[in-house]
Order: structure tokens, then sequence, then C-alpha cells
């Protein structure tokens, strides 16, 4: 599983001309999904999100937290994070999860933010849907975390 994680001052992600997501300061968070990924695993990766210090202290240096912040995140499902380019031009993505199963981690990581944070903090985008996602990238910052499966 893979977080792919920009630091934002404001993001919002549309489908079929309607917003379905919005926030102010915090982070968009672009969610992949591979086949032996867990619920413990999402858990422990939506962990890690929250505790991630990329936002600055007094000092200017990354020291703070989401959490710390008061910042909100906007969860995008993202299969293309686990592409193959490793062939040819055309990317493979035999990597990423079926849709039942990546669907299923996708809702586990958010209801971790959201027992973390609240319904006002946490956003998302559609799950299978064609999205548009417009952010202002704040930094630029952009990390990604991982988790692996064993």
């Amino acid at each position: 599983m893979k977080a792919l994680i920009q630091r934002v001052t404001e993001a919002k992600v549309t489908v079929d001309d309607k917003i379905v997501g919005q926030i102010g300061p915090g982070y968009v968070v672009f969610l992949g999904v591979t086949h032996s990924d867990t619920e413990a695993e999402a858990a422990s990766l939506a962990a890690r999100t929250l505790a991630l210090r990329i936002f600055p202290d007094e000092q200017g240096r990354m020291n703070r937290s989401i959490v710390e912040l008061g910042g909100a995140i906007l969860v995008v499902s993202q299969f293309t994070l686990y592409a193959d380019t490793r062939k040819g031009n055309r990317p493979s993505f035999i990597d990423a999860a079926p849709p039942d199963h990546a669907s299923a981690l996708y809702d586990r990581y958010v209801d971790q933010l959201l027992r973390a944070l609240g319904p006002d903090r946490v956003a998302r985008g559609t799950f299978r849907a064609h999205m548009r996602v417009a952010l202002v990238n704040d930094g630029p910052v952009t990390i990604e975390l991982a988790v692996r499966a064993h």
C-alpha cells in the first residue's frame, strides 16, 4: 500500500463537474493498493499519515503533524501508483489490487483518518470515478509513505 502525500494550501476533487471533496490547508493523499495489502496495513498507513511531521514549526523546520496543525486531508484513490513501466511504453497495472479489495482498504484507511480527525477534516474522492483533482502544493512538499506486505 502506498500513499503519495502532498502538502497543500487548498484542494478539491470534482466528478462530473460536481465538487465531491474539498479542503483548505492540509494533505492530498493519493492512495494505491496492491493485492497483498491488508486491513492492518491500511490502519498502520493511516496512523503514519497522521503522525507525519511535514508542517513548519516556529523556526520553519518541518516538525508539526496534520493533527497539530488542525489541517484537513483529501484522500483520492490512485491505482496508477502501482504502474509498472519496465517493459515498453504502455504501463501495466497488474500490481494494482482488484477494485473490491482496493475499495475495502481505501475505506479502512479513510475510516482511520475520520476517527482521528472527524468528518469536518476528512474529504474523499469517488472510488473508480474519473476525477479532476485541483490542488495548490505548498512548498512543494511531496512524500511517499509505503507499507510493504511480508
